[in-house]
């Protein structure tokens, strides 16, 4: 296995992350893949290196709202161990990346055994509720220009870019507004010069002034993760 990457794991002492090591797969996980279906069995468990996934709910009128974003510092399917083997949302990979794969069986019995790989769990699903609460807050209170500022921003962190691969069509649909809204708002945010689009991508170029412009919730959500998954050398058994 390569460098570990992810936060998560850097949480776990040597010992237990060389043990896990063993049953790791590096895969590459590309733009439009689904690692997992709402309603269906969560078969593996992936600690991203690189890249990002969105967390979806799909609703019956074929629209769909993005309800959290999974990178480096998060898991995808790791909750399959606080009980039922069963999705209750999307995942869907944005960003191509890399990710460490186990199987949800190999890792619900390695959680089994450590109190530390159960605590790691807690973390991640404390984290993921708390962002999904956030966003549901975010979508229902705060306008469009502060919630597209707070998730071009979230984005960049999480893919350590600042050149993001997505359309405006994508965004709309992510933030739950029209394509329209989207172009019109993101042509005054490339008139303030504050990004730039071209041809499916669009380019952070002033953070300082998205960050005037976003709402709180993308300051809280940061916290959280420094709260929850506190930075430490990958492995350290202090």
């Amino acid at each position: 296995m390569q460098k570990n990457r992810n936060r998560l794991l850097a949480l776990l002492k040597t010992e237990e992350l060389s043990k896990l090591s063993h049953h790791f797969r590096e895969v590459s996980i590309e733009q439009g893949q689904l690692l997992e279906e709402r309603g269906e069995r969560v078969d593996s468990v992936h600690f991203p290196q690189t890249g990002m996934i969105s967390l979806i709910v799909e609703i019956p009128e074929d629209r769909s709202l993005e309800v959290g974003t999974v990178g480096f510092e998060g898991a995808v399917g790791i909750t399959t161990c606080l009980g039922s083997c069963i999705s209750s949302v999307s995942a869907l990979v944005q960003v191509s990346g890399t990710s460490l794969c186990i199987s949800a069986s190999r890792f619900r019995t390695a959680a089994a055994q450590s109190q530390h790989i159960r605590d790691m769990i807690i973390r991640s699903a404390e984290l993921q509720m708390s962002q999904i609460q956030q966003t549901a807050a975010c979508n229902a209170l705060h306008d469009v220009p502060a919630r597209l500022s707070r998730w071009l921003l979230q984005t960049s962190d999480t893919i350590e870019d600042d050149i993001i691969p997505f359309t405006r069509e994508f965004l709309g649909k992510m933030l739950g507004v029209q394509r329209g809204t989207i172009s019109v708002f993101a042509a005054k945010f490339e008139a303030a010069g504050l990004i730039h689009t071209h041809r499916g991508r669009i380019e952070l170029l002033n953070k300082v002034g998205l960050k005037k412009r976003a709402c709180s919730c993308y300051e809280i959500v940061r916290s959280q993760i420094d709260r929850l998954l506190p930075k430490r050398r990958t492995g350290s058994d202090k």
